[in-house]
């Protein structure tokens, strides 16, 4: 089953797609508001999708039911991970990007990207999806299961670019939590773009400002 999504279109026939996932407790809804901020004029007819995750019980938060992509089991978010979750929400997100394909958009131009908990699907899930992507932003987040990332990645995005900003300041998921999926990326062959900025759980202007970039040159090359 396909998840809701939220979608908006930049012109009418889209070439390329970015599917981009919220945080913890938030909704589809929650980063639709940047496209406007985000997009350049010069770029190709953009599809933005931005799925609703499912509801459900998250422990962290007193198991109160909520949409996540997965259950958070303690303040130290890397501890006992909830991966059945996170393999749910993986495939989900390949039939995400399957369902681009039956619309005639292929792997190879579909962006991932998330913020938070969708960042870290966004990470998991890209580097092991079975077809070139043509990119993953990775933003306040880690790379989940990543003991497993080695044997489970997918040649075929061993040289996708990657984005992965985080705040310095971040209360939520530490910077080193992220730094240190950074460097874990890094030492599999991974080309990572890293940004800090002086922030907390959040983005800012100049984050913006460096994806567009970044997301430019990825259309460019695609």
């Amino acid at each position: 089953m396909i998840l809701p999504c939220v979608e908006t279109e930049t012109a009418t026939n889209p070439t390329h797609v970015v599917i981009w996932l919220h945080g913890l407790g938030a909704d589809g809804n929650d980063f639709a508001p940047i496209v406007p901020e985000l997009v350049d004029r010069v770029w190709p007819p953009l599809r933005f999708v931005f799925p609703h995750a499912p509801m459900r019980a998250v422990t962290i938060n007193g198991g109160m039911r909520m949409r996540a992509w997965y259950d958070i089991k303690g303040a130290r978010i890397e501890d006992k991970q909830d991966e059945v979750g996170i393999r749910e929400s993986i495939a989900q997100l390949d039939a995400l990007i399957a369902r681009e394909g039956e619309r005639g958009i292929a792997p190879s131009r579909v962006l991932l990207a998330g913020f938070s908990q969708g960042g870290a699907i966004a990470l998991a899930g890209g580097v092991r999806h079975a077809q070139a992507l043509a990119g993953i932003v990775a933003l306040s987040t880690y790379l989940p299961l990543q003991p497993a990332t080695a044997a489970e990645r997918s040649s075929a995005n061993a040289a996708t670019p990657i984005f992965m900003a985080h705040g310095s300041v971040d209360p939520v998921v530490p910077q080193p939590l992220g730094s240190t999926s950074r460097d874990a990326l890094t030492a599999l062959g991974y080309a990572i773009a890293w940004h800090s900025y002086p922030m907390a759980h959040q983005v800012c202007a100049q984050e913006v400002a460096d994806l567009r970039a970044w997301i430019g040159a990825r259309l460019a090359a695609c």
